[in-house]
């Protein structure tokens, strides 16, 4: 006698297969979308990155200098141990943390003595600018705030907002370390580049103080790891005499 076939049974299989196959596009549609934003979030990076450089290639005294901070900030970023997601924000930040000085006079970014309180009440604005410059992409969103924060200082001395040691991101406060050594040992229109022992004095007499201690230590540790202090880390030759000035 032959074995009867529950219909329902068959209903209940085909409806699975139904419901599977359903399941594995809905993966599937969400991996390309996944993709899509991630070139569309490379796309909009690399435009940005197109303007820091824009920015750099029309001064000298400041070519290479973002990718240089990029790359400490990263590297010290990898060195305290930070997620692998921070360390990537990081570096994209330190990159681009002087694009707001695209929207600085060259009057102020070049002149070559000290700038007057109305000229710096203007070059203190480059941090807010370059925040609003990417305020408007939300997967930066961490990035805009160190941005903004680059030059705060850990005993509130910095600006645009004052802020006290861990009110500063902890990605403002690498790419500050990063940043005034690259911008010690450059030349400036206001002042000569500095010897390497120099600028590492002024990280290591300003650390727990002025630069988080931390990020000082690890910045000095890359350093002392290397044999050599590279090409592009010393010294620049002199073009104007140095007089002491604060990194803009």
């Amino acid at each position: 006698m032959a074995s009867r076939v529950d219909p329902s049974s068959n209903d209940l299989t085909v409806a699975y297969r139904r419901l599977s196959a359903a399941y594995q596009q809905t993966l599937r549609y969400a991996e390309d979308v996944r993709r899509l934003y991630q070139q569309v979030q490379r796309a909009i990076y690399q435009s940005l990155l197109g303007l820091a450089n824009a920015l750099e290639a029309k001064d000298p005294y400041t070519r290479g200098h973002s990718e240089r901070v990029g790359a400490w900030s990263r590297s010290v970023a990898a060195a305290l141990g930070l997620p692998p997601s921070d360390v990537d924000m990081i570096g994209q930040a330190g990159l681009l943390h002087d694009i707001g000085k695209i929207g600085i006079p060259e009057a102020v970014l070049r002149k070559p003595g000290e700038l007057d309180p109305d000229e710096w009440a203007v070059m203190r604005n480059h941090p807010l600018i370059g925040a609003q410059i990417v305020a408007p992409f939300d997967f930066f969103a961490a990035g805009a705030l160190m941005i903004r924060h680059h030059h705060e200082r850990c005993d509130g001395s910095g600006y645009p907002d004052g802020l006290v040691g861990d009110e500063i991101p902890i990605g403002a406060r690498i790419i500050t370390v990063a940043d005034v050594y690259d911008a010690l040992t450059s030349n400036r229109p206001y002042r000569a580049a500095l010897a390497h022992a120099t600028a590492v004095g002024t990280l290591t007499a300003g650390a727990g103080r002025i630069f988080d201690e931390d990020a000082v230590a690890a910045f000095i540790g890359l350093l002392q790891s290397l044999s050599t202090v590279r090409h592009d880390v010393g010294p620049r030759p002199s073009q104007h005499g140095a007089n002491g000035r604060t990194p803009r």
